[in-house]
């Protein structure tokens, strides 16, 4: 008789992290580099902006849905915080562009939880509503609006070990909705409405709130990742965020979020994070366009999609 596999190794975040590990196994062969602490570092400093992304996005996938606005709410972020900076003082950049996040969000949330529009094609409307308002604030052209010395330093710099501090601003927030996830009723919530909808409703749950609030949370996570690329490039330009939208979700799915909703670890989604930032930077060694890279991100989603559209939506 078959011995029965240990459960722990089958488990996506396990499965996720093992890749990660023959992925730096095998780039070693390639390069000393990669087991570096300053290349491994500079892995980590990257994938805190998609992992900041992510934590949005996986709440919103967790209820069932997709936020697709993405791109630009990341693209509002930095060009509201750097303007906020000119207009008024650099003390408002940062929570001024979370703000402007939050509230796209909002309306978002509105959009499906009120008007009960699918959220694929509310969110897309969004983005494109999104795209417009920033054209019309920068007149067509990439702005020149500077980064402030603080958003440079939270992006860049670091004050603990070598650090960086966008890995700490990770922390915070992926730390913030792990325990939100799994400590709290707002988190057994955001599980039930992505089993079912409508049990979590006739059961007392007010599943409007819980979308309105969970799509402001996305939006908040996508506007401060916008803040924090904007220090990064010492600049905010016109759509950077626009290839952040299909790694994040599939940083998501990878780490073993039913992309149906209603199952899936933040642990899953830390492990899919640095999984596709360690891709991202070998396909960058192998030189391969970005179209390559988007066919790559496209083809993990459907896999995933097919793999988890034949399970039970149950919480993992």
């Amino acid at each position: 008789m078959t011995p029965a596999v240990p459960r722990i190794l089958v488990r996506p975040e396990f499965l996720a992290f093992a890749f990660i590990g023959v992925m730096l196994l095998a780039g070693s062969l390639y390069s000393a580099n990669f087991l570096s602490a300053t290349y491994l570092l500079q892995q980590l400093q990257v994938a805190a902006f998609l992992g900041i992304i992510a934590s949005g996005a996986m709440i919103v996938i967790l209820l069932g849905h997709i936020d697709l606005s993405v791109p630009w709410v990341v693209t509002v972020g930095g060009m509201m915080s750097t303007a906020a900076a000119g207009w008024w003082d650099a003390s408002l950049a940062l929570p001024f562009g979370v703000l402007c996040g939050f509230l796209i969000g909002l309306v978002n949330g509105v959009g499906v939880a009120v008007l009960r529009i699918p959220s694929m094609i509310f969110t897309l409307g969004i983005n494109a509503v999104a795209q417009g308002l920033m054209v019309l604030h920068t007149g067509g052209f990439a702005p020149q609006d500077k980064a402030t010395p603080f958003m440079h330093w939270l992006s860049v710099e670091h004050f603990v070990l070598g650090i960086p501090n966008a890995l700490f601003v990770w922390l915070i927030v992926g730390g913030a909705v792990a325990a939100m996830l799994a400590r709290t009723p707002f988190g057994r919530y955001v599980y039930a409405i992505g089993n079912r909808e409508a049990v979590a409703y006739l059961s007392g749950v007010d599943t409007r709130a819980v979308l309105i609030a969970c799509f402001a949370i996305s939006g908040a996570c996508s506007a401060l990742a916008g803040v924090l690329l904007a220090g990064y490039s010492d600049k905010a330009y016109q759509a950077m965020g626009d290839s952040y939208l299909l790694p994040a979700i599939a940083a998501v799915v990878l780490g073993g979020t039913n992309i149906l909703g209603g199952r899936g670890t933040y642990l899953g989604t830390v492990a899919g994070v640095i999984l596709i930032s360690l891709l991202q930077s070998i396909l960058s060694v192998m030189q391969m366009p970005e179209a390559g890279r988007q066919i790559i991100y496209g083809c993990v989603i459907i896999a995933m999609l097919l793999v988890y559209g034949r399970g039970s939506r149950v919480q993992g």
